[in-house]
């Protein structure tokens, strides 16, 4: 059960359904459960909603394919049940099951980037850094961290609300997340 609950749409401000309308237009995005909480402040929901501009760095950087498995790397290393099944049912949806993808070696190298950020407090192993830093821009590798940091500050905020996981996601959960002991 979720520590604080969705704000219900109907009962918002205008002020913040036109922030939810301008969100489903700009992104074709959903209002979903972590952003209906979010919505009981309007510049954190405002704030958070910005991770769709990194995202669309993060396509134009490392590709669709590569940027859904570095914000799933960040997701896993962060162990945010809603995130990570947000982003196993874009890696299912796009014909791969997450168990089994193989990865090439630069693939490997941003899939450890990532889960290293999050597993590590934004630390990251020198030698690990350096790698990056050979196939990317500073300005790419500045964008490849902020990235990470909005989904990190992403999955803190679903984590400490405990936001129960939307329905259109319950049948991407992992097993261990289906026999976890809270619905996040």
């Amino acid at each position: 059960m979720a520590n604080i609950n969705p704000l219900p749409e109907v009962t918002a401000s205008p002020a913040v359904q036109a922030a939810f309308e301008k969100h489903r237009t700009q992104y074709n995005a959903r209002i979903t459960n972590m952003k209906a909480t979010l919505a009981h402040s309007l510049p954190a929901f405002e704030i958070y909603m910005e991770w769709y501009r990194l995202y669309d760095s993060m396509k134009a950087i490392l590709g669709e394919r590569l940027a859904y498995l570095y914000a799933y790397s960040i997701s896993k290393g962060s162990d945010c049940p809603l995130c990570t099944t947000f982003f196993r049912k874009i890696i299912i949806d796009n014909g791969e099951r997450p168990e089994d993808i193989r990865f090439t070696p630069h693939e490997q190298l941003i899939m450890e980037f990532g889960s290293g950020l999050s597993l590590h407090h934004g630390k990251t192993d020198p030698a690990l850094f350096k790698e990056v830093s050979r196939h990317y821009t500073i300005p790419q590798v500045v964008d490849l961290i902020a990235f990470a940091g909005q989904m990190i500050a992403t999955n803190v905020f679903a984590n400490a609300t405990e936001t129960d996981i939307d329905d259109y996601l319950q049948p991407y959960l992992s097993f261990n997340q289906n026999t976890s002991s809270h619905g996040q």
